[in-house]
Order: structure tokens, then sequence, then C-alpha cells
């Protein structure tokens, strides 16, 4: 979505032109004071009283106009670029070649202010630029008509880029929650399956074997969508976890114990890794716990070890079932089931690791090698 048009982008806009109110009626203020004041410099008052009407009137003018953003289209933003330029182009005529301070003075903020909201960096030092020329035809230049003129041409550009930055701010601060929004009415979402689907599919695995028979294919089946479905909710709690900073490995694996004959073994300190890096690692050993449950049985024993070296962590997955036939990975990939592929492989992989199968009469190995700092492509 883009910066220059998203509804958080038009809110700020919005808010700019209104504070763009409040600063043209203190800056026309300070000019009708000042221009009373210097009454006695001007060579031709009423030209000059004339300027102060102009200055009052297009105020108004521009108030009104700016407060619907309908009407702040180029012919508005010309007009008051033209009144601020004109009003500086007149005062030689107005107050003499020779007086150093112009009729409009401050008051032509207003219109430098419009060009950098509406138009950002280009449109600010486009205004700047013309009105710092405008300016200077008007006398003989010297240091401090330099240092008015060098105002205009950067203050106009440092508010543009100003703006421009707050509204994309702002745009990506509607997406970042737009995003969480999604994020936590998926995973809600997942739940409502955990708690309804996954329970089913579970009673029916479990009857189907009861059974026997044709309901044991059927309770397989039902067993094989069990695991999918955990996955998936893995993968969607992820995506409701913070994003930045570090998490222990060693401490999150060991919630895998919670609920299963698992045993975690690791180093006595902390392996702090990318929170993304520990979240995926996690999900993919508890992928290899499912398949353990699933092809093993439910109170199959399972051991997981964690290793950490300067360069990369070690996850070892195994357990003391009869291992995996030759043939039934291939022949689950034929199949469409990828949740070896997808759940455990893929998610390594994604993280610059390797994940390494090891299967015989001795049971199943998983190794899952990480490199550290690694996170997800």
């Amino acid at each position: 979505m883009s910066s220059w048009t998203s509804a958080a982008s038009i809110a700020i806009k919005d808010r700019m032109f209104r504070a763009l109110a409040v600063l043209r009626a203190i800056v026309l203020v300070n000019a009708v004071v000042l221009n009373i004041v210097r009454a006695d410099e001007f060579t031709r008052p009423a030209a000059g009283a004339a300027c102060v009407g102009v200055m009052v009137g297009w105020s108004a003018i521009a108030t009104w106009a700016y407060g619907d953003r309908s009407r702040r289209g180029l012919p508005l933003l010309v007009a008051d670029l033209a009144v601020a330029v004109g009003l500086l182009a007149v005062t030689p005529l107005v107050k003499g070649a020779d007086d150093s301070s112009s009729v409009p003075g401050f008051w032509v903020m207003g219109a430098l202010f419009a060009w950098a909201i509406q138009y950002r960096l280009l449109g600010g030092l486009v205004a700047g630029v013309l009105l710092a020329g405008a300016d200077l035809q008007r006398q003989s230049i010297d240091a401090s008509d330099y240092g008015n003129a060098f105002l205009l041409v950067i203050g106009g550009p440092v508010l543009g880029y100003l703006c421009d930055s707050l509204q994309q701010m702002a745009t990506e601060r509607d997406v970042a929650e737009r995003e969480a929004a999604m994020a936590a009415e998926r995973a809600r979402l997942a739940r409502v399956v955990h708690d309804g689907v996954l329970q089913v599919l579970a009673l029916v695995q479990r009857r189907g074997k009861e059974l026997g028979g044709e309901a044991a294919e059927l309770g397989r089946l039902a067993g094989e969508q069990e695991r999918e479905l955990r996955t998936l909710i893995r993968a969607q709690d992820a995506l409701t976890a913070p994003g930045g900073g570090t998490m222990d490995l060693g401490a999150e694996l060991a919630r895998l114990e919670h609920g299963r004959n698992v045993t975690v073994s690791g180093p006595a300190d902390p392996v702090d890794l990318p929170a993304a890096t520990v979240r995926e690692l996690v999900a993919a050993t508890g992928a290899c716990l499912d398949n353990v449950r699933e092809h093993v049985g439910a109170d199959a024993p399972a051991w997981v070890l964690l290793q950490a070296f300067p360069d990369r962590v070690e996850v070892a997955v195994r357990d003391d079932g009869p291992g995996i036939p030759d043939g039934r990975l291939a022949e689950a990939a034929a199949e469409g089931r990828l949740g070896v592929t997808e759940a455990i492989r893929g998610r390594v992989a994604d993280l610059g690791g390797t994940a390494e199968l090891t299967s015989g009469s001795f049971g199943t190995e998983w190794e899952l090698v990480v490199p550290r700092g690694g996170t997800q492509a």
C-alpha cells in the first residue's frame, strides 16, 4: 500500500493541515503587528495597507480551503504560493528598494508548509526556491538576506521529508496492526480446531485401532490428519509470538516434555538464539515427536539432545521403535503426505540448516543442525 494514499497517511496529512491553520493565524498576527509598527517605512502607505488586507483575506480563504481535502489540489497550492511570491515581489514598490524587511515577513511560511505537506520533499524544495528567489530580487544581498533565503530553501525540503517519514511510519504501523490482528484471528481459529476437530480425530484413531479391520485403516488416516493439523497449529502459534529478541532454545525444548514420555537433555547454560530460529526449531522437533507418537506409539519413549557449538546448534531426536521401512517416505511423498518434508526438513532448510534422518532396527533418529544466528529466509 502506498504511503501517499493509505488511510493512515491521509489522516496524518489532515492533522498537519489543521496545525497549519493555527500557524497561519499566528504568522498573520505577527505580520499585521510588524507592518503597523513599521508603518513609517512605507513609501506608499495605501499600497502597504492593501497588501496587509490581502494577507488577512487570503489567510481566511486558505484556512477554509485547506480544511477540506477535496480542495487541496494543485490550483489551490499554486494560488497560495503565487500570493506569497507576489507580496514579496511588490515589496520594493511599497517600501522602497533599500528596505531590508518584506511586507509579508514570516507570513510566507504558510505557503511553504502547505507545499511541503502536500508534495513532501520536492514540494518543499520548489516552494522554498521560489520564495527565496522572490525575496532576494528586491534588495542588495547581504549576510542576513542570504541567511533568510537559505532557511527558506533548506527548511521546505526538511519539513517535506519529515512529513513523508510521518506518513510512511503511520502506514507501516497500520499494516503491522492489521497483520497482527489477522495472525491473532488465525491463531484463534487454530485453537478452535484444536479444541474440537483434533479431539475427534484422536478418538477416531483410538477407536479404529480397537475395532480393527477397515476401522483400523480409518483410524490410521485420522491419526495422520491429526498430526498435520497439529503442525499447522504450531505454525499459527509462531505468527503471534514476538518477532524480535532472543530466546533460550534449551528452555523451549524442555516444554516438550510436558504430557509426553520425552526426555530432553542439553547444556546447563542458556542457548540463546534469535526468537524466530528458536520457534522454528521447536516446531520441527515437535513434528519429530509427533511422528514417534504416531508411528511407534502414544506412550513410546523419545529422547531429545541439544548440543551448542560456537558456530551451530544441533538437536537430535531419537526413539527406539522399529524404524521406518524402506521406501516409506517416498511413498508418503507420492501420496501427497508431506509432513516430514515440510514440517521438519522445510523448516530447518529455511533456517539455513540441515535435517538428516537415520533409521533402522535400532530406531529412528533425526539430527537437526542450524547455524547460530540463523533466521527464516
